[in-house]
């Protein structure tokens, strides 16, 4: 029988890097940790009462799986996927879970589909209640409990690395899809898969990644060059996507009418002016 997945709790805090790094994984995917979210090693140290070199061994398994990084000025702190990362890794889910649906050659056995029921029902109740963290960390652990029902344990882990990079993405992104619509997607597969029905349930699969994906807010083609180009525009105008020329710009003051400038007359020179000739006869 397929493990049931449980919601992080507060427990006591473990020492071993392998239990801490699995604490960072929960409040992840219960985006109770922000992208960018610094982890200091001596606050955590402090937190899980254990040295600072269990700390970063946990650290380290976790930069090994994409969820933290580290730099010289910053330490240690949540990845924070750029839009290219955010596309591969919805596409890395597809491959993984289409391909995990499509190969089941059999029924799925009652123990499993036991398993996916339960966990559809604390979906349910965490949908209807006010813990958002836990019906964040229920709707995501979904498919990793799927790829375990699936009979695939070494695919399930990694869909739980790449099922908290699009927690983190769906936070970055300011991700608007109903948490609600995630449950009744759930709830569909599960019902195609108990009926046998595994095309179906590839495609609402599918449909599913696809409308959590439609939802982020990124831009159809990313363009390196959008923000400077979009800065050095001519005012009043508006950089066209992917590189367009710009329309013409408008004056953003009504234009004055200037008085046509007039060139003063020079003074006439004495020296060239004709004298009169004398009359012979005076």
């Amino acid at each position: 029988m397929a493990p049931a997945a449980s919601v992080p709790s507060s427990s006591a805090p473990a020492s071993s890097a392998s239990a801490i790094s699995d604490r960072i994984m929960e409040a992840v995917m219960a985006q109770k940790l922000a992208p960018g979210t610094r982890l200091g090693e001596q606050q955590l140290a402090a937190l899980f009462d254990c040295s600072r070199t269990v700390v970063r061994e946990a650290l380290m398994q976790l930069s090994v799986r994409g969820i933290v990084t580290v730099s010289a000025r910053r330490g240690w702190y949540v990845v924070e996927p750029s839009q290219d990362e955010a596309r591969e890794a919805f596409e890395a889910r597809r491959v993984i879970e289409l391909g995990l649906i499509r190969g089941l050659k059999q029924p799925l056995e009652k123990s499993a589909l036991q398993s996916l029921k339960a966990h559809l029902r604390r979906e349910k109740a965490a949908v209807r209640g006010t813990d958002v963290a836990a019906r964040s960390f229920l709707l995501g652990d979904f498919h990793v409990c799927l790829a375990e029902c699936l009979g695939n344990h070494l695919l399930a882990d990694t869909l739980r690395d790449f099922t908290a990079r699009t927690t983190l993405i769906a936070m970055l992104y300011q991700s608007s899809h109903d948490a609600a619509q995630s449950c009744d997607d759930h709830v569909r597969i599960v019902a195609a898969l108990e009926s046998g029905d595994v095309a179906a349930a590839e495609a609402l699969m599918a449909e599913h990644i696809g409308t959590v994906q439609a939802h982020l807010r990124l831009p159809a083609l990313a363009d390196p060059l959008a923000r400077l180009r979009g800065a050095l525009a001519p005012l009043g105008t508006s950089a066209v996507p992917g590189g367009g020329a710009p329309d013409a710009a408008q004056p953003l003051h009504s234009p004055t009418p200037r008085t046509p400038r007039r060139t003063p007359r020079r003074p006439a020179d004495p020296a060239r002016t004709a004298l009169p000739l004398a009359d012979p006869l005076s």
